[in-house]
């Protein structure tokens, strides 16, 4: 959540360093709605850790309005000739990685941060579209992100993009492309906490029945062992709007270094770790 609406997963409070792995995620309503151990829709830092690339379920020992500022958005939406191109390309000096077919046009994507006091994610698509939105944080830690599809709450597939500002995690949709701020009932930008303020530790995405769902973890320590706590994070079919779903304790009593402790402490979606060798901001 954020500091004046924190919508970051109000999860156990027993938090202990992050540390580094793969996947999951959480989140918390504003005005109390949402269940104990959740990520966050909120509108300023707080944050969220990502999921293993396999869910913590299973790799546990123990059991267990939206703001689009897009700087050269096009206004159509996708399709199989991909998003319109836009005058503007990615700018000098971002830093890139190849990311999935975000316009469904069949070819890979590309996303993008800048550095500095102008610090702006992107993605700009193989048809030519660039879109993008700046990503105002006080934060000195670089920012570093990962980009995947997760399933909505009607089972349809949305493009999400998760920023890493190490005390949070910003959640982004790509939608009628344009990159877009994800926000709670309220209006609020969903962030997650990764530690900060003790609601959550980490963002993944996990497989839930079949589908891939975008979910808030918490990892605390309770005496010698670890329990991660799970939340689900509910999207829309167009992803502007989130709102936590159902939290579950997927681990108890394991190990510090163990794969389902490790990657509730991370921002990550499948196999990629948000800072492990990804887009990461670069030095100004």
């Amino acid at each position: 959540m954020s500091t004046s609406t924190r919508h970051t997963a109000h999860l156990p409070r027993t938090l202990v360093g992050l540390t580094a792995a793969v996947l999951l995620v959480a989140g918390c309503s504003p005005g109390g709605d949402a269940p104990s151990p959740a990520p966050s829709e909120t509108s300023s830092t707080t944050a969220s850790s990502p999921a293993p690339s396999t869910d913590p379920s299973s790799s546990s020992s123990s059991s267990a309005p939206s703001p689009t500022s897009s700087t050269t958005a096009p206004t159509s939406s996708p399709s199989a000739s991909g998003c319109p191109a836009t005058e503007a390309g990615t700018p000098p000096g971002a830093a890139t990685t190849q990311v999935v077919d975000v316009d469904g046009d069949g070819a890979a994507d590309t996303a993008w941060l800048t550095g500095g006091a102008d610090r702006t994610f992107g993605i700009t698509t193989a048809s030519g579209a660039t879109s993008s939105l700046p990503i105002d944080s006080a934060s000195p830690i670089a920012a570093s992100a990962v980009v995947g599809t997760v399933s909505a709450v009607d089972g349809s597939d949305v493009t999400v993009a998760l920023v890493d500002l190490g005390r949070e995690a910003r959640l982004l949709t790509f939608v009628d492309c344009a990159v877009t701020a994800t926000t709670d009932s309220s209006g609020a930008p969903y962030v997650f906490d990764r530690g900060f303020t003790g609601q959550g530790t980490g963002v993944g995405c996990s497989d839930v029945d079949g589908e891939n769902r975008l979910a808030g973890l918490l990892a605390s320590q309770e005496g010698d062992g670890w329990t991660v706590t799970r939340t689900l994070i509910d999207l829309d079919d167009s992803g502007r709007l989130a709102s936590n779903g159902t939290s579950e304790v997927v681990a108890s009593g394991a190990g510090q270094d163990e794969p389902v402790v490790t990657t509730a402490q991370e921002v990550s979606c499948g196999d990629l770790v948000a800072g492990a060798g990804g887009l990461s901001e670069p030095a100004s």
